[in-house]
């Protein structure tokens, strides 16, 4: 498999290390900074490095466009203009509603790995980055090609990560409540911490480990979260919204002085906080789906997104077209009985038949 990367920090670092190690696959890669292009050629991440998007994307079987949320739309354009019609194109993006209604075409599928680390850039790329991680795919139920969802799909689950489907705006409001906001309220609480705790010489009084923790990602890489902030602007604010009466209802609760009230919103906060962190393991044995279809653009990503949707993730996916090839027939493996049962019931009501193996 022939693999490119456009942009080798830290994701399009990680994505070529570990196409390589764990996919076998040859990559080619491309980076706006010579320097940085060096370091990846220097550090055995890509196979070859190229001075122009074009040459390192020409002929790649999938082409990961990695490159900061102001640039990606340009970048993605390029990128589809350069391949042929047999490569998947997909981004890694943190907001995928744009990039997702700029191209309507069957080779692209947006993507966001949910996966980082404290340092940026090439120097800190490693192939294990993705292991567990959840990457969203944004595929388009209309147009998107099954073969290539496939081959993206397989791919990223040899990089260790676990693909789950979702419609790209519902990905941004997602994003904007677990992400985005997290940032904005970050960035708040350290300001007024320092208005508050700021002595009269200016020097920091106090700030104990509790602002520590939460402050945390205040004032992240401005080159890529400015661009995060006015792309997913919407979401955001709809968010802070939200947070906004949540932080009125707290307000008025603390204000009543009722311990037991008080006590058990704070119950309430914990167990929510347990069950989110728990719908993040994953394992057990895996369940085989067999589910006919017709040979049409789109038809793999509408029942990878109606599952997506309901929380259930494929494992791993194959398509077997008939001889004809005018339909043919997806294998989904999911995670243990319970997943399977649902999943089949929702394939069922898209109309397609679907058996048990």
């Amino acid at each position: 498999m022939r693999v490119a990367v456009a942009g080798l920090g830290l994701i399009g670092g990680s994505i070529a290390l570990a196409c390589r190690e764990r996919a076998g696959a040859a990559v080619a890669g491309f980076d706006s900074d010579p320097a940085v292009r060096d370091t990846a050629a220097t550090m055995g991440a890509v196979d070859a490095v190229h001075a122009s998007l074009e040459e390192a994307v020409a002929g790649a079987d999938v082409a990961f466009v990695a490159v900061p949320v102001g640039a990606l739309e340009d970048a993605v354009a390029r990128t589809i203009a350069a391949t042929g019609e047999d490569c998947v194109v997909t981004d890694v993006g943190s907001t995928k509603r744009a990039v997702a209604d700029a191209f309507d075409d069957a080779r692209f599928v947006g993507g966001h790995p949910l996966a980082g680390a404290e340092t940026a850039g090439i120097g800190n790329a490693r192939a294990d980055l993705f292991d567990g991680a959840t990457w969203y795919l944004t595929p388009n139920a209309g147009s998107t090609t099954g073969v290539l969802y496939e081959r993206l799909h397989r791919l990223l689950a040899q990089l260790g990560a676990r693909p789950v489907a979702i419609d790209a705006a519902e990905h941004d409001r997602l994003m904007a409540v677990v992400s985005h906001l997290p940032h904005v309220l970050a960035n708040v609480l350290v300001a007024q911490a320092a208005d508050e705790l700021t002595g009269g010489d200016g020097a920091l009084v106090a700030a104990g480990p509790s602002l520590r923790d939460a402050t945390r990602v205040a004032g992240a890489n401005s080159a890529i979260w400015g661009d995060i902030y006015v792309a997913n602007a919407d979401a955001i604010t709809a968010a802070l919204t939200r947070f906004q009466a949540a932080l009125q209802n707290a307000a008025e609760l603390l204000g009543a002085h009722d311990r037991d009230a008080v006590v058990a919103w704070n119950e309430d906060a914990r167990e929510d906080r347990e069950r989110l962190l728990g719908t993040d393991l994953l394992g057990g044995a895996t369940k085989e789906l067999r589910v006919a279809v017709p040979n049409r653009p789109g038809v793999v990503a509408e029942i990878a997104l109606a599952l997506g949707r309901a929380a259930v993730n494929i494992v791993d996916l194959a398509l077997a077209p008939s001889p004809d090839n005018s339909q043919g027939v997806v294998r989904l493996w999911l995670l243990g009985e319970d997943q399977a049962r649902v999943a089949a019931e929702l394939i069922g009501d898209l109309g397609f038949p679907v058996a048990s193996a």
